[in-house]
């Protein structure tokens, strides 16, 4: 068997990168926070779906499709969740499946692969309650007001993965100050549940109904589908504390571990213009937004386009999604397509080129292997050119921001033409030919100038069957 090339991850709980050596290279495990679903996913959330996503196809690369299992949990109970339904007059239900339906329509477009599987939290209350029996029974959570805390002060290394100070800790905990708990930092496992609110039996012999605190979810579900170790945890940045310490804590108490996951890998943010994004700064933008309006720059954006511009950057450094930014994505995105469409041969037969793996090995550091792609395109021999064609096409696919789709499709992506403007250019194209006809040049110049300054550009050629003069016309940006 030959041996696998080193893969090295950035591990935020030891604060260096480190070789990755899976815990059975036979079943590889990734966990990543998936949405909660309440409202349409922003760019932000997007940024983790395609990072590991990419992780995810070189993982299947490395070890095969049949050795990697990559779990993104969907939360489908929460107090957002129950605030936006009774915002809109309708059922918890209703909110969920159609949040649900659109984030898996708009990540779609993207370009990502289905995880291997797709736990909800609703289906798995069962697993949490047992989950909060046992860390009771180890002594690290209390009952108390039919709430069940974690008692941060049962684990001594508790914080060892955001590092935080403890009085930052208090201020950043996001947990309700409350005279039952015994410590500040104390966290909800359970709490009961108001009128109208999802609720189940309660765990601990609590005899009023309730529903599970956010954290104890991830923790249930990764354990069930991944086991109580796994080899890789990742998520947002701003999920390092309070979510995934508290993942860490309730894990490693239940079940007596030293980790939970032997790495954890945190992406970086993303803000808009220079500023962070919020919709007080009318600043928040959907991946929907971007999809299917003309919110941001005045155009509609090819999926593919999104998911280069986030792959330009390392996923650990902060993004500043500029219009500008993704204009300049999706011209250098169709130079690379159109060279790649250069290549006519089987893509089966065209192994991925090793320095375009060899940057991605090196931490996942997608912006070098776009800049090697880059490089791919300078082959200027015929032989050399259509190899490296070849070479790009593959690349392309394997990273997801390619499907065989034509540049020009890509290019023209979102650009409507006003009610009439189709015939007015037409008729434009043939007073121009009439104009070359009749040797008018400057007329032609003109008419050619005007239609470039429309976005419209003109191609002049023969036609391949006939050998007449024709010219066709394209959108361009």
């Amino acid at each position: 068997m030959n041996k696998l090339p080193d893969l090295w991850l950035y591990n935020t709980l030891t604060r260096k990168k480190e070789r990755f050596e899976p815990l059975d290279p036979a079943n590889v495990r990734l966990y990543v926070c998936g949405p909660t679903v309440y409202d349409y996913a922003h760019i932000g959330n997007a940024r983790p779906i395609i990072v590991f996503d990419v992780l995810f196809r070189l993982l299947r690369h490395l070890y095969g499709p049949d050795h990697v299992t990559y779990a993104r949990n969907i939360t489908d109970v929460d107090d957002k969740i129950n605030a936006r339904a009774a915002k809109e007059g309708v059922s918890i239900e209703d909110v969920t499946r159609r949040t649900t339906e659109q984030f898996h329509k708009d990540i779609a477009a993207l370009g990502v692969l289905e995880p291997t599987v797709e736990p909800r939290a609703t289906d798995h209350i069962e697993e949490m309650k047992a989950l909060i029996e046992q860390l009771i029974e180890r002594g690290h959570a209390y009952v108390a007001d039919d709430h069940v805390l974690f008692d941060v002060s049962s684990m001594a290394d508790y914080g060892q993965l955001s590092k935080r100070p403890l009085d930052e800790m208090i201020a950043g905990a996001r947990v309700e100050v409350a005279s039952y708990k015994k410590n500040p930092t104390d966290f909800v496992l359970w709490k009961p549940s108001k009128s109208g609110e999802p609720s189940w039996d309660s765990p601990a012999g609590i005899t009023a109904s309730g529903r599970p605190g956010w954290h104890i979810e991830c923790s249930a579900m990764s354990a069930k589908h991944l086991g109580e170790v796994f080899d890789i945890h990742g998520g947002g940045i701003d999920l390092a504390f309070p979510h995934h310490e508290n993942e860490v804590a309730q894990s490693r108490c239940a079940y007596g571990t030293d980790t939970m996951a032997n790495i954890w890998m945190h992406n970086g943010f993303v803000q808009v213009e220079g500023e962070k994004m919020s919709k007080s700064l009318g600043n928040f933008i959907t991946v929907n937004d971007l999809l299917e309006t003309e919110k941001f720059g005045d155009t509609r954006w090819h999926g593919s386009v999104l998911k280069m511009a986030m792959l330009m950057t390392h996923y650990t450094q902060p993004i500043d999604w500029t219009a500008e930014r993704l204009n300049e994505v999706r011209k250098s995105l169709c130079n690379l397509i159109r060279f790649a469409e250069r290549f006519s041969g089987e893509l089966e037969s065209v192994a991925l080129d090793h320095f375009v793996l060899e940057a991605l090995l090196d931490d996942l550091n997608t912006s070098k292997a776009v800049a090697r792609l880059h490089e791919l395109t300078k082959a200027k021999a015929e032989g050399e050119a259509q190899i490296a064609a070849g070479l790009l096409s593959k690349s392309l696919r394997f990273l997801g921001v390619w499907d065989g789709e034509p540049a020009d499709d890509i290019e023209t992506f979102g650009h409507r033409l006003e009610t009439g403007q189709e015939a007015r250019i037409e008729e434009q194209v043939q007073l121009r030919v009439q104009a070359i006809e009749d040797k008018d040049w400057a007329e032609a110049d003109r008419i050619r100038d005007a239609l470039l300054g429309e976005g419209i550009q003109l191609k002049d050629g023969k036609n391949p069957d006939t050998g007449a003069r024709e010219t066709k016309w394209e959108i361009k940006r």
